[in-house]
């Protein structure tokens, strides 16, 4: 039996982080890189990629681009035809685009859209992304996805620590990261006898560097919330979710790991 150090270790495996060049998603890619993963950063945008990659390498780390649009599905069936004969250990679903709003505020399409980047970008990667998947467990036993949900997936915002309904985080938010947890335990019911765990990480507060910035009463309120009495550091997602890539949890399938300062416990 291997020993827990290397049962942690990421060497000669490869990870595709979804919506690398955002604040949670660097310090993803640089989690698992620094545990000996060659990550895959994905993202639209070309200079950002190339800019998250740089960074990566110039910490002797090991990273790849990967720029495709995940809602794009003739550009995901592009990409992986072209790099998906690779074993690929892990897929990690991160990436989301949306606005703020409410019930009143919010217009329909804001529904289907937070639907499409949550839901449907998981559901066609997971599709995609099968050969390599199932190329890395013939070749080491297992391979791991994870999705990135959020408490918001859980708990209802307390709207009453925003401005006003139109900076509250949205409902659809909130229903298209529940969605993704209940189709987390689908995928893991499907794919686990194989040797493909499916399971999810559901951040709290996690404000960006800029919103701590710029609106630091506002970070204060939401700490307030916190049994920790304080927001969420980005690398503070690196341990959980390295944990649940690699085969330091390899009888862990179907789980929500919730990663939010003790929130939803109130």
């Amino acid at each position: 039996m291997t020993k827990l150090p290397q049962r942690f270790s990421l060497e000669s495996r490869r990870v595709l982080v979804t919506g690398a060049t955002g604040y949670l998603g660097r310090a993803m890619a640089r989690g698992l890189a620094e545990l000996g993963a060659t990550v895959l950063i994905n993202g639209r945008t070309p200079e950002r990629v190339e800019e998250v990659v740089a960074d990566l390498r110039g910490m002797e780390l090991a990273a790849i681009p990967a720029v495709f649009d995940i809602n794009d599905e003739d550009a995901v069936r592009q990409w992986f035809a072209q790099n998906g004969g690779a074993p690929l250990h892990g897929l990690v679903n991160n990436a989301y685009a949306g606005g703020a709003g409410s019930i009143e505020t919010a217009a329909e399409d804001d529904y289907r859209n937070s639907y499409e980047v949550s839901l449907v970008s998981a559901h066609r990667l997971l599709q995609h992304a099968l050969p390599g998947l199932r190329a890395a467990v013939n070749e080491c036993g297992q391979a791991a996805v994870v999705n990135i949900g959020s408490m918001y997936g859980m708990v209802s915002p307390d709207q009453r620590v925003y401005p006003g309904k139109r900076a509250a985080n949205p409902p659809f938010y909130g229903a298209a990261k529940a969605a993704l947890l209940q189709w987390t335990r689908y995928a893991a019911c499907e794919f686990g006898g194989e040797g493909i765990r499916v399971n999810a990480i559901s951040p709290g507060p996690f404000p960006s560097e800029s919103v701590q910035a710029s609106s630091p009463d506002f970070v204060s309120t939401l700490a307030g919330k916190v049994p920790m009495g304080r927001i969420g550091q980005a690398i503070e997602i690196q341990g959980p979710l390295s944990f649940l890539i690699s085969d330091a949890s390899s009888f862990v399938n179907g789980a929500n790991l919730v990663v939010d300062g003790g929130w939803t416990c109130w």
